[in-house]
């Protein structure tokens, strides 16, 4: 099962504002239950814990990602010539994984995955008893199509607040209700009509 999906900003700068990470888009399949307080939640709680919760998870990958280039020798994503296309984008994007202990920031432990794709981070928080291969494949496929129908690979953040509905029917396919799907290219060339038979509404 996956808890949530988001698209942030991995901004290569350590000062100012080009150290902020932005949260662009995200979405929560489930919620967890909130440990009532004696005085009881106040009104927007649990929103603005999500927020933060996202937040969290949107630095950490920005720095995983940062640590990663830094590695393998890469420069920053402004340098680097544009990919030739979004395929191959996504084919050379960095990738990473990490764990997320219980209470630092979700009650229960998560496994985050993450693509890092120029100055886009693509990522998947999940519960720890998920199938990490099938994640992964999921997480490149909804990346692939986050590219190729929004255009995403302009300036970090360009039109994904508007384009929120388009993300929101990719997920709907390729993420239903939060569960993993065992797609082959015939499964996925389907649901790629359907979608763009969809969006063309």
């Amino acid at each position: 099962m996956v808890h949530s999906f988001l698209i942030h900003t991995l901004c290569p700068g350590s000062a100012g504002s080009a150290s902020v990470c932005r949260v662009l888009y995200s979405r929560a399949f489930y919620s967890e239950p909130l440990v009532l307080l004696p005085g009881g939640l106040v009104p927007g709680a649990e929103r603005l814990l999500q927020k933060e919760q996202v937040a969290v998870v949107a630095r950490q990958v920005k720095s995983a990602c940062t640590l990663s280039r830094q590695a393998a020798g890469k420069h920053s994503p402004e340098s680097c010539p544009p990919p030739s296309d979004e395929a191959a984008a996504v084919q050379e994007a960095d990738c990473g994984m990490f764990r997320l202990v219980a209470g630092e920031p979700f009650q229960g432990e998560k496994t985050v995955l993450w693509l890092g794709v120029l100055s886009l981070g693509f990522s998947l928080v999940c519960e720890p008893h998920e199938n990490l291969l099938l994640a992964e494949s999921s997480l490149r496929t909804l990346t692939q199509h986050c590219l190729d129908h929004l255009r995403l690979l302009g300036p970090p953040g360009t039109d994904v607040l508007l384009k929120a509905d388009r993300i929101e029917a990719l997920l709907d396919r390729f993420l239903p209700h939060g569960q993993l799907l065992f797609a082959n290219h015939r499964f996925i060339h389907s649901l790629d009509k359907e979608l763009a038979a969809s969006m063309a509404k």
